[in-house]
């Protein structure tokens, strides 16, 4: 069984239709969903959909694209919200400079703010980085996020040595629906490079869809699609593969 570990199903693009696409999932052998809410309104639908759904977990926290509007009282909410148990990180936190909504130094302060959060509430950190890896990394160096450890989601943009100094703080390295993509070299040199003990696999549903179906709405159930190419990558069986992300992804949220 397949652990989706970064899925917005609390998107508009899902809205009515929650049911339908956890079932579907579920017919493609995914039994474990976790859910990113990352502003007001996405958060609040993550702690109704972790209620609702036995098998959904949810990670909270705010993302760098609109850290300019992340207040003192947000983080606060997000405090309170994460001590509950089915609450399994916070995130997604980090650094973005494809858009420029949110000045870098702005980010870069709800960043280590999030982090601090983090280290409070003893929970691990999901990390989005969009060209910015460098100062991503000199970040979590820097806040010494070894002590709650996390994760680098749909980490493909990087280095041989930039991979080396995230796994070194501890992170585990999640893949999503760009390893299919046929001309995609880093992802797919990533996925071989990544110690099978760190491997996590995602789908970012709605967004990022893997081959075949890129252009069209992601769904969880296409996480098979991204597990069976790993596998071929790295010359395993699919069950290897399914087995040991889902391992890794309930001891880095721990999930029982």
């Amino acid at each position: 069984m397949l652990v989706d570990t970064h899925v917005h199903l609390n998107a508009d693009q899902y809205v009515g239709e929650v049911d339908d696409v956890i079932k579907r999932a579920e017919d493609n052998g995914v039994n474990t969903f976790v859910v990113i809410g990352f502003d007001r309104k996405t958060i609040e639908r993550t702690m109704e959909l972790i209620t609702k759904y036995e098998n959904v977990y949810g990670v909270i926290g705010w993302h760098p694209v609109d850290a300019i509007d992340m207040t003192d009282e947000d983080l606060k909410w997000i405090e309170a919200l994460s001590k509950h148990e089915k609450i399994v990180a916070i995130g997604e936190m980090g650094l973005d400079y494809h858009w420029d909504k949110s000045p870098k130094e702005v980010q870069k302060e709800v960043f280590k703010k999030q982090i601090k959060l983090a280290k409070r509430v003893g929970l691990p950190i999901v990390i989005h980085n969009r060209e910015a890896t460098r100062d991503t990394i000199d970040i979590l160096k820097e806040m010494h996020v070894e002590e709650v450890g996390g994760i680098m989601h749909a980490f493909a943009n990087a280095t041989e040595e930039e991979l080396k100094e995230v796994l070194a703080l501890g992170f585990y390295v999640s893949l999503g629906g760009p390893v299919t993509f046929k001309n995609a070299k880093v992802p797919k040199k990533v996925a071989r490079l990544v110690p099978l003990d760190r491997l996590l696999i995602e789908t970012d549903a709605p967004y990022l869809t893997p081959h075949p179906y890129r252009g069209k709405r992601n769904e969880p159930m296409h996480i098979k699609l991204i597990a069976e190419e790993i596998a071929r990558l790295r010359d395993m069986s699919y069950e290897e593969i399914a087995t040991h992300t889902s391992k890794n992804a309930k001891r880095i949220y721990n999930i029982k």
